[in-house]
């Protein structure tokens, strides 16, 4: 197959959503298919149009608050042009900025199947940015460009079942996946760990997410205090950046900043998890969160609300921890009691591990795969 994916964040942009895209790219390139991603330029790279076999850019622009994210601009005329040069089967489109809009024009222009995957749900951010009055309109404006493709990919089946309830047409389910090769218990570090000046006794609560106001942090500080109020020496170690990161250092003066993590050094963020003991994941707007099963995987105990990831793979005070959408002092007192019983927080991530064997991402691939065949056919 030849197949066109068009995407406004990708390598090197860290994200989940770029993390998830480029593994998508690669596993289908390892299949033997042809796969080439139109992105934009991002802030770091020489600003001229580029493409070559497997990749174009295009002009972006920053989201205004958030500079280190950009959209493409729209570039419909270009993409015909691309396209009719180098035609692929099918068009698939990640994101519901410009670019993608574009795309799925073009795509219509030149009678070519376009496919879509929804990744973000921007409309729950509303509430986060004082503008929740907003919600309705961008879940409208969300709606209108999924149904203009031929079918809109997710990645739990709560979500697409969710969406559905609201006019989202012919939803599909493919997944994530984890590296096992990567995210794995036997990266533990006790080097790291004593850079953190954590000796083996030591609790360590690891974060690691994009830094924005959505991520719930007021509810992450309120747990690692009352965790601290009991075990005073307990370490947290906060991985990424974002809009909101001098907000957080002010706010957790004595944590552990790494900042971002490439994207080509998963394993050091994979060490980071497998030296830490403690993941909270306060986060209440999710479509996924890869962040929650890589951390399963490296051993850790996990917190978070019962949905997305969490309500697929955690089976609640088994293989990690889970409570009700919202209920924060649920959140809190589960942090506590996490934090205090060293015997129950080491068999929750001895049980996540064994989950883990569950996260590999071949049978995403094999859906993800299946779904673009089905396409071809119709």
């Amino acid at each position: 197959m030849k197949i066109a994916l068009v995407t406004e964040t990708y390598p090197p942009e860290i994200n989940g959503v770029a993390m998830t895209l480029s593994q998508l790219a690669s596993s289908m390139r390892q299949r033997g298919h042809y796969i080439q991603v139109t992105r934009p330029l991002q802030r770091d790279e020489e600003q001229i149009t580029y493409t070559n076999e497997s990749e174009v850019r295009v002009y972006g622009f920053p989201i205004p608050n958030y500079p280190e994210m950009r959209l493409g601009i729209p570039s419909q005329v270009r993409l015909i042009r691309e396209w009719r040069n180098n035609m692929p089967d099918i068009v698939h489109v990640a994101t519901e900025g410009p670019l993608g809009i574009s795309a799925i024009r073009a795509a219509k222009k030149l009678g070519l199947p376009v496919i879509s995957s929804f990744h973000t749900n921007f409309h729950n951010y509303s509430e986060y940015y004082g503008a929740s009055f907003l919600s309705p309109l961008v879940l409208a404006f969300l709606r209108w460009v999924h149904n203009n493709t031929e079918c809109s990919m997710f990645p739990t089946q709560e979500l697409a079942d969710q969406l559905a309830n609201k006019g989202f047409n012919d939803t599909f389910v493919f997944g994530r996946g984890v590296n096992l090769n990567t995210f794995n218990p036997q990266r533990r570090s006790l080097k790291l760990r004593a850079k953190w000046k954590a000796n083996d006794d030591t609790l360590v609560i690891v974060h690691v997410s994009r830094l924005a106001a959505e991520k719930n942090y007021d509810l992450l500080l309120r747990c690692y205090e009352a965790i601290s109020r009991r075990k005073p020496d307990t370490r947290i170690v906060i991985v990424g950046s974002g809009p909101v990161e001098n907000q957080l250092r002010r706010m957790f003066p004595n944590a552990i900043f790494t900042g971002p993590i490439s994207l080509d050094n998963r394993e050091a963020l994979a060490e980071i998890y497998a030296s830490s003991d403690f993941f909270i994941y306060p986060s209440t707007t999710e479509t996924y969160g890869n962040v929650l099963t890589e951390s399963m995987a490296c051993g850790n105990a996990v917190l978070a609300y019962d949905y997305a990831a969490a309500a697929m793979h955690v089976r609640s005070q088994e293989n990690g921890v889970t409570v009700p959408l919202g209920d924060e002092d649920a959140f809190i007192t589960a942090s506590i009691e996490i934090a205090t019983n060293e015997k129950k927080r080491k068999k929750l991530g001895i049980e996540a591990v064994k989950t883990s064997a569950n996260f590999e991402w071949e049978p995403v691939i094999d859906r993800y795969e299946a779904l673009l065949k089905k396409h071809l056919a119709l």
